[in-house]
């Protein structure tokens, strides 16, 4: 199994903006071979911002590179950029390989 997790920091007061890109986007995620499953997770809230973190979970690390590489993702993440304003800074990305699990 391989998660990868994109952390936002978004601009306090911009959350329910944030959340409706979110839901409104047309993902692609279904059918790409090897994906598992995704959840955007809402965190504790800063004094300037509201933490957020997606989480998708996948086969192993090559069906996410294949994801990162494809049609797909390129017309999931179009227009990304247009939406600078609901984020305090770029999203950080942080990705995990299991080495145990029950």
């Amino acid at each position: 199994m391989f998660i990868a997790m994109n952390r936002f920091k978004v601009v306090k007061g911009q959350e329910a903006q944030f959340e409706e890109i979110w839901r409104s986007r047309d993902s692609k995620l279904g059918e790409v071979p090897g994906f598992e499953s995704f959840k955007m997770l809402k965190g504790d809230e800063g004094e300037d911002h509201t933490l957020y973190v997606s989480h998708s979970m996948w086969r192993d690390k090559g069906a996410f590179l294949d994801w990162t590489r494809s049609d797909a993702f390129r017309a999931s993440h179009k227009g990304a950029g247009n939406h600078r304003v609901v984020y305090q800074e770029a999203p950080i990305l942080e990705t995990f390989e299991a080495v145990e699990g029950i």
